[in-house]
């Protein structure tokens, strides 16, 4: 017949047995490696393409310019009609006749742009 102290003793003789090496030991390597391979995996899934996203958005915002299409965190559409170097405001008409100031902030994509981007240029006749 089992007793209780027989389930109690066993894991006192299990953690005494093993317990040359140390941390840097294989054991102790390897039971962290799975951790580090987790947040690896984390960071090229999920944490770098949202701040690669994260940057374009900002360059997109950076050079916004007048009938420019964006959508903001509202989710009103409107074209760009006043850009204000000097502040973080812009001036979107969103209706005809109908204009609203909002912060550069409050935009979350640029629907189209009139901007031509630099590659685009037309191929040079030789």
């Amino acid at each position: 017949m089992t007793s209780v102290s027989d389930f109690l003793v066993t894991p006192a003789y299990a953690q005494t047995a093993g317990g040359e090496g140390g941390f840097l030991s294989a054991g102790g390597l390897m039971s962290i490696l799975p951790y580090v391979a987790m947040f690896a995996i984390f960071y090229f899934l999920l944490i770098r393409p949202q701040q690669q996203k994260q940057k374009q958005l900002r360059a997109q915002l950076a050079a916004l310019r007048r009938g420019d299409r964006v959508l903001t965190a509202g989710g009103i559409v409107g074209v760009v009609q006043k850009v204000r170097d000097d502040s973080n405001e812009l001036e979107v008409e969103i209706a005809p006749n109908v204009r609203v100031t909002v912060l550069r902030e409050t935009l979350t994509s640029v629907v189209t742009s009139t901007a031509k981007p630099a590659n685009d240029a037309a191929p040079k006749a030789d």
